[in-house]
Formats: C-alpha cells, sequence, structure tokens
C-alpha cells in the first residue's frame, strides 16, 4: 500500500505522438523518462547537451483528456548546458533538450519528427485515379500596350484590356501582392508576360493570382491536403496533367493538445488562447510540410498557386481560425458549413506565395467533415445502385451510407485506440512495429510481420531483419488482427474476455492482475521488451469498433434495411485493415469479403479531384445539401447499438456471411475451470468489472 501511495506521488509523464505514459520519480531527466517507458526520443551524445537530437516540446496547461493540469514548473529551469547550446545553436522557441530537462511535475511532452528515432510512418499515398482535368488555375500568355503620354493609363487596366482582347476574358481582378511586382514584370518581359488566372467556378470572375515576364514555359502546381487529427497528408499535383509529382506525411503536432478531438476542444475550452496555439502549430507544420515535398521534387514555391484542404470539423476550425468549442456541444455548430475561398495570406502559409489560392471543401454537419466530403467526392455513393458503405476509419470515423437515390451520413467517436493509442504496447505506425498477425488455433503460437520487414516472424532470418529497428511495439492494424485471431482461436471468448492458461490450454497466456494477457512476443537477445494484449488492450479496441458499427448499424435503421452491398474502408488506417479481420471483430455490418475493399486514402482522392477539376468543386457543394445527417450524440438507438456491438464479432446479429469463411470458438471463461483452484474467486471479480464486455 506504502508503495501505492509513493508512486501516486510520482509526477505523471505523457509522450506524444506515442502515447507512452507513466510515473517516474521526480528529478528524472525526459530522456531517462522517455527510455523507460518506451518513448521514441533520440539522442547521440549520450545526455551531453552536445548532439541536441533529444529535443522536445512540453506543453502546458489543463489537459482533461490524460487528467492532469500542467503547471510551467513541472520542468525544471533551463541550466548553463542548455543557456549554452541555446547561445551558440539556437533552440526552436518552447523547445528543450530533453537530457537536461528534469521532471517535477505533471506534464505533456511532445517528441517533434526529427527527435525521433523511428519516423512515424504516414501512410497516405494518394490515388492517380484519372481525372477530368478542370483546374481553378490556368495560364495565359499577353502582349500589353506600352505606356503612352497620349493615353494615359495603368499597367494593370492595359493587362486587363490585354486579357479581353487577345484570351475574351472580361472584369478581371488582380490580387495586391502581384500588383505590387507588376511594372517590374512587365518592362523585364518588355510588354510581353505570363499570367495566371484563377477562378472559383465556371462563371466566376478570375482573378490574377501570378504574373511572369515574357512566355513562361513551365508547369505549375497546387497541394491537395488532408488534414487529419492524427496526421497531415500533402501531395504536390501538377495542374497541367493532374500527376502526383511528390506527396509525404506528419503527424499533426496538435496531439500534443489532445489525442482525439473532443480532448482539443477541451484544452481550448479550459485554456486562454489554446486554440491560437493549436492553429499555429497546425500552420507551422503545413509551412514545413510544404517545404519538404516542394524540395524534394524540386519545384519552386514560386509555381505553386493553390491549395486545396479536406479535414474533420475540428481540424476545419483551427486551421481556418475559428473557435471550436460550439463543435463541443449540442447542436454542435459550425461557424461555416460552406466552402471557403482564401489566400494563403489569410492562413499565415507563408512558404506559398501570399496570393496563391485556397479552396477548402464544404463540411456536411457539425461532426462531419470536408474530409467525409472529399470520401464522397472520390467514391460518389450518390451515383450507386448498389447500396455502399463508407467508412473513413481514424479517432473519429466518418460513416456514409445510400446509393443514387438517397445518401446518409454520420460520425462515431471511435477514439485513437484503432491507431495504437491507449494500448500496453501500442504505438504509431513506425518501423519495428507489429502490423500483420496469425495465430494458429490449435497450438495457440502466433507469427507476425513488422513494418519494414517483409519476412514473417517464425521465417528464417526474420531475427537479422529487424535486428536495426527491432521490434518496439504493435500498431492499428496489428492490434485489430491479434484480437481478431485471438477471437478465432478461442484465447478470447465472444465477451472479449481472455481465458487463463488452463482454459485456453496454452502457456502464452499469463496473468495480469486479476485477468489475464496473451504473449504475442517475447524478448529476444535483448532487442525488445515483452509485448503483451492485454484484458484493457482488449477493452479499448471492444469500445471502439462498437462505436464505429453502432454508427453503421444507425444508417442503416434509418435507411430502411438490414443489408449492406458493398463496404468499402478508407482512410490511411482504413486501408490497411484486413477485411476478414475486421468483419471477425465486428468492426462493419456483415458482408460478403469479396465485396469488402479498401479506397487508400480517399479524403487526399478526392481534395486532388477537387484541385485538378472545377466540376468536381460544384458537384459535391450540391451533393451535400442532398445528404441526410444522423447525429449519433441524440440519438437513442446508438447506444442499444453500441452495447450489443459488445460481443464479438456481436450479441444480436447473426454474421452469416462471416461464419461461410471463419469458424469462431464457442469457448466461454467467465466462469472458473475445473482445474483452476483460484479460479472462481478471480473469475467472479473479472465477470464483475468487465460486465459491459460480458453479453453471452
Amino acid at each position: 500500500m506504502t508503495a501505492d501511495r509513493d508512486d501516486a506521488c510520482r509526477p505523471l509523464v505523457i509522450f506524444t505522438p506515442s502515447g507512452r505514459r507513466g510515473r517516474v520519480p521526480p528529478g528524472t531527466t525526459v530522456l531517462e523518462a522517455a527510455r523507460k517507458l518506451g518513448a521514441d526520443l533520440d539522442s547521440v551524445c549520450g545526455g551531453r547537451g552536445i548532439c541536441s537530437k533529444c529535443q522536445v516540446s512540453p506543453s502546458f496547461g489543463e489537459f482533461p483528456k490524460h487528467g492532469i493540469t500542467a503547471n510551467v514548473d513541472a520542468l525544471s529551469t533551463w541550466n548553463e548546458v542548455e543557456e549554452r547550446y541555446n547561445r551558440v545553436r539556437g533552440l526552436k522557441p518552447g523547445r528543450r533538450l530533453g537530457c537536461q530537462t528534469k521532471i517535477l511535475g505533471d506534464v505533456v511532452i511532445d517528441v517533434p519528427l526529427e527527435s525521433q528515432v523511428h519516423k512515424q510512418v504516414v501512410r497516405k499515398q494518394p490515388d492517380e485515379r484519372p481525372v477530368n482535368m478542370d483546374p481553378a488555375v490556368r495560364l495565359h500568355y499577353v502582349e500589353v500596350a506600352e505606356p503612352d503620354l497620349q493615353e494615359p493609363s495603368g499597367d494593370w487596366e492595359r493587362l486587363r484590356d490585354a486579357l479581353a482582347d487577345q484570351w475574351d476574358v472580361g472584369k478581371a481582378t488582380i490580387d495586391i501582392s502581384v500588383l505590387q511586382v507588376l511594372q517590374t514584370v512587365l518592362r523585364k518581359g518588355r510588354w510581353t508576360a505570363t499570367v495566371a488566372l484563377h477562378r472559383r467556378s465556371a462563371d466566376d470572375v478570375p482573378r490574377v493570382v501570378a504574373v511572369w515576364p515574357g512566355f513562361r514555359d513551365a508547369p505549375i502546381f497546387g497541394f491537395a491536403v488532408d488534414v487529419g487529427s492524427t496526421t497531415i497528408a500533402a501531395h504536390l499535383c501538377d495542374l497541367t496533367t493532374g500527376t502526383v509529382v511528390a506527396s509525404a506525411g506528419v503527424m499533426n503536432p496538435q496531439i500534443r493538445f489532445g489525442e482525439d478531438l473532443m480532448s482539443r476542444v477541451s484544452f481550448a475550452m479550459l485554456n486562454k488562447g489554446g486554440a491560437d496555439d493549436m492553429t499555429a502549430a497546425v500552420r507551422e507544420a503545413l509551412n514545413l510540410l510544404f517545404m519538404e515535398i516542394a524540395e524534394t521534387a524540386a519545384v519552386v514555391p514560386d509555381s505553386i498557386l493553390e491549395a486545396v484542404f479536406v479535414c474533420n470539423p475540428v481540424m476545419h476550425h483551427l486551421l481556418v481560425g475559428l473557435d471550436p468549442v460550439e463543435l463541443g456541444q449540442a447542436p454542435f455548430a459550425l461557424a461555416s458549413a460552406g466552402s471557403l475561398s482564401l489566400t494563403a495570406r489569410d492562413l499565415g502559409l507563408t512558404f506559398l506565395k501570399k496570393s496563391a489560392q485556397i479552396y477548402v471543401l464544404p463540411c456536411i454537419a457539425g461532426h462531419v467533415g470536408a474530409d467525409c466530403a472529399a470520401v464522397i467526392l472520390a467514391e460518389r455513393p450518390h451515383r450507386s445502385s448498389d447500396n455502399l458503405l463508407l467508412v473513413d476509419v481514424g479517432t473519429n470515423a466518418e460513416i456514409v451510407f445510400g446509393n443514387k437515390d438517397r445518401v446518409l451520413a454520420c460520425s462515431s467517436p471511435t477514439g485513437p485506440a484503432f491507431e495504437g493509442a491507449q494500448i500496453s504496447s501500442g504505438q504509431r505506425a513506425a518501423p519495428g512495429a507489429i502490423e500483420r498477425v496469425r495465430i494458429n488455433p490449435k497450438t495457440k503460437e502466433p507469427r507476425f510481420r513488422v513494418i519494414g520487414c517483409t519476412l514473417w516472424s517464425d521465417e528464417d532470418g526474420f531475427a537479422d531483419a529487424v535486428a536495426d529497428t527491432g521490434i518496439t511495439g504493435i500498431c492499428g492494424s496489428g492490434i485489430i488482427e491479434a484480437i481478431a485471431e485471438m477471437r478465432i482461436a478461442g484465447i478470447v471468448d465472444r465477451s472479449g474476455l481472455i481465458g487463463s492458461a488452463d482454459q485456453v490450454g496454452s502457456a502464452l497466456v499469463v496473468p495480469e492482475g486479476r485477468t489475464h494477457s496473451y504473449v504475442l512476443h517475447e524478448r529476444i537477445d535483448g532487442q525488445s521488451d515483452r509485448i503483451l494484449v492485454t484484458q484493457a488492450d482488449i477493452r479499448a479496441v471492444q469500445l471502439a469498433k462498437s462505436a464505429l458499427y453502432a454508427g453503421a448499424r444507425l444508417l442503416l435503421d434509418e435507411f430502411g434495411t438490414d443489408g449492406v452491398d458493398r463496404i468499402v474502408l478508407a482512410g490511411a488506417f482504413g486501408s490497411h485493415i484486413s477485411p476478414k479481420h475486421a468483419l471477425a471483430l465486428g468492426m462493419i455490418p456483415d458482408c460478403r469479403l469479396d465485396r469488402v475493399s479498401s479506397a487508400g486514402n480517399a479524403a487526399g482522392t478526392g481534395a486532388r479531384m477537387a484541385l485538378c477539376s472545377l466540376a468536381a468543386r460544384s458537384e459535391i457543394n450540391e451533393v451535400v445539401h442532398r445528404i441526410e445527417k444522423i447525429e449519433t450524440a441524440v440519438e437513442p438507438r446508438f447506444q442499444e447499438h453500441f452495447v450489443n456491438a459488445n460481443a464479438l464479432p456481436h450479441a444480436v446479429d447473426p454474421f452469416a456471411e462471416l461464419s461461410k469463411i471463419v469458424s469462431m470458438s464457442n469457448a466461454t471463461y467467465n466462469v472458473p475451470s475445473a482445474a483452476s483452484g483460484q479460479g472462481k474467486r478471480r473469475r467472479r471479480r473479472q465477470s464483475s468489472s468487465s460486465s459491459s464486455g460480458n453479453l453471452n
């Protein structure tokens, strides 16, 4: 008991984006805490404050999601080493050296990308589907009349006349930043110029957003950007051909303010200036991401003339600089639901030209955002003859169901468990993370694959192949497959309860307090720690998958059907989910396996379509007004569906199609085994504490 009290008095440190957390003795350095808790923090100099690899960004304020208030005195003040480093080489504002900074109180520590050993794998590759090119920005070469004393007029007026005479472009306007350089450009080009005209729609008054001297025979580009709550992905596209020339992604730095959307809304509510801090963080990340992609593609910023953004409603408001607080309480009112036309100057996107145009797709409802609109644009359920279910899986799942006659949409708060957070050995997708799992139903022995290695763990050469990365944890797709395989193999029963070693018949099931855990990976040659799937892990995934299924079931009820003809899993995470294991867990309604597919980064694809086509923008603006929005937060049937979906795969729905391809164990572990001397007492307690998951 004394040990428990002592531990509770120790500071709680939470590392983002990994989600690793734990209590450490006061005075522990951030670097020591990271190593103890398994957070991914680099160091080369051995903690002497020389290499700067261990830079971190602490966050202070109230964090309701984590249950802590982080005060500025939670960390030690700057010491001589940090002062010297900052004086000689410089630290970004708010940064600290992890090897020198001591933890004195509860605190949230963000590990920036450059300080991570195992870089996050942001798996949001673009879909190269053909697009009918109709970009908002087009180039026009013009010959402009020179100034004349007899007929005085401004350079802009004569350029506008040239556009009208030579291109039949009337009533054009010009961005102030372009007007400021126009005279220099025209004289340099000897009264010839290439003009970039932007139209918001086919019948819109065009606007001059760039001008170059003489004839410009070079491509122009635009960014298609998906700002997710966990990751940000951007694709640089040629606006002549639609080709994606380079892509990259980063973790959304707002994670340090809260992993899910409502925790970020809470941060904005409880901390003065909190929303501004989150806005600044995401804009800084975008500028750095744009710079990285442009350098990779050898594209100069001067030729990047537009960016299209898609994001969920909270990310939408924080990107644009709108207060997200109203989205955290009924009736979940958006500040603006329609599409937005802005400039890079408006959003502080300093890497782009000030006049670069910004287009944000429309939101659908308070919890169904522009990213869902982009998925609809990419997959077009409003043109489908089948009853199509679209599921964009993330910390907040957005779900669409319907056909050419009727389309419904809702969101469901799945939380971060699907992305490896709140899981005992969970982590984001990075080299070394377990991403695929298979368990032999007879022997209960596991085999797995990790990101960065094509070999399975039972194949020759696996240990050597993962020697550099190690086996560091388990990511979202891995935990889904692990639990589904445990259910199929009979290690877990229908209620989600892990049986004892005697009940399961495997020494890989080990006691963990009053419950049991399954050993997925044992330590190998001192390289990595034991990786377990715990009862708490299963509960976290049950809650997430139940929310997802309940949202989908609610749409089917509203539509008046029990059946789904086709299911498309979208999103960076959704594209890596095994359809078989998703069905085995009951994440999605029962469906023929060959009718369940992945759309990859459908939101990014929709953003690219909108970037390359005014017609696509017009289509989605028209469609969103026809979509019926269902609000799960105030729908009484949601809770009923949620409770039934706690079972694996479901307490009520038969899952007839799943039974054709998978044989589920009928084992029940909510009663003690005859061979277990202490099982009776343990099982009674477990049954009580897990009653919400015990649905047999």
